[in-house]
């Protein structure tokens, strides 16, 4: 069993070779050994280790993406078995309906899908086209997200091309600092449910709305194609490996960062920010509402 020390250190060294922002881990490194050598962690164990150190870590550099995570499920330790935590997020997926939590219309003809995660754009497609052909009749669409915690870019890119006409919208870039490349992300020109054209979108988020969920909000408000009611959210905008470091403790190194093509930036650490500012229990209802007044307008 890893000592406190020899946890911490293999957290620092991952962090070290892969942070996005190469420039802050010597902080970072300096900061966290200080703690240690002071015997700030003396004593901890478990999660509350991961606990405390995530906390040192975010004082330091105030990335939501940066922490120590326990797992009551034993890691494989093998360098050579390591998939950056794809292996367990596709798992968890797969036990969570891709993510999808429930389908509901309500009345006025107004779809509602509540996503909790954002798939895997492979094993996950087909999922979404589900949701998405369920709704494909709606008047006007809510997307739930208010308890979205994260998931893949892949599938945040997979929910949005449902909104637009077809492959020709640039969404946004990842740049990726292990591999000192910029990938860019396009709607999709093949969706296996009908697109969702000319009729309203309305996202709900919450101050727990993170990750993927901030992915999906943003890129689609940032476009001009929904709008968002609720909360600001949490505001983590980096894509993250997971590393072991003990069996049951995982380092999550932010290795990446969005950049949307229309703002130039992101929702890192400002969460993002709605259009109808309006407490995450009232979202629905207030969204609700405005879609049926819109469908009874004039000329609607």
């Amino acid at each position: 069993m890893p000592t406190n020390a020899e946890i911490i250190t293999r957290a620092l060294d991952r962090i070290t070779a892969g942070y996005v922002f190469p420039g802050r881990t010597a902080a970072i490194d300096t900061a966290i050994r200080r703690r240690l050598g002071a015997g700030a962690y003396e004593g901890l164990e478990g999660p509350a280790l991961c606990e405390a150190v995530t906390v040192d870590l975010q004082e330091v550099c105030p990335d939501k993406h940066l922490r120590l995570l326990w797992t009551d499920e034993p890691q494989d330790m093998d360098p050579a078995a390591a998939d950056d935590g794809r292996s367990a997020f596709l798992e968890l997926l797969r036990a969570e309906n891709q993510g999808i939590r429930r389908f509901e219309l309500l009345d006025g003809g107004v779809g509602l899908v509540d996503i909790r995660r954002i798939a895997d754009a492979g094993e996950g497609g087909r999922a979404i086209g589900a949701a998405m052909e369920l709704v494909a009749r709606s008047s006007a669409l809510i997307l739930d997200l208010r308890d979205c915690r994260g998931g893949a870019p892949e599938g945040a890119a997979l929910w949005c091309s449902y909104f637009f006409p077809d492959d020709q919208v640039h969404l946004n870039d990842i740049y990726d600092r292990p591999t000192d490349s910029t990938r860019q992300f396009w709607t999709v020109a093949h969706l296996p449910a009908p697109r969702y054209l000319d009729r309203p979108v309305h996202v709900l988020t919450s101050a727990l709305t993170f990750s993927g969920g901030e992915d999906v909000t943003y890129t689609l408000q940032a476009h001009g194609r929904a709008t968002v009611y609720g909360e600001t959210t949490r505001g983590g905008a980096h894509p993250t490996a997971r590393y072991p470091v003990a069996e049951h403790v995982l380092v999550t190194v932010p290795s990446a960062r969005t950049v949307n093509t229309v703002t130039g930036t992101n929702w890192e650490g400002v969460g993002v920010i709605p259009d109808v500012p309006v407490p995450a229990d009232r979202a629905l209802d207030t969204a609700h509402k405005a879609a049926l007044r819109a469908l009874a307008a004039p000329g609607a």
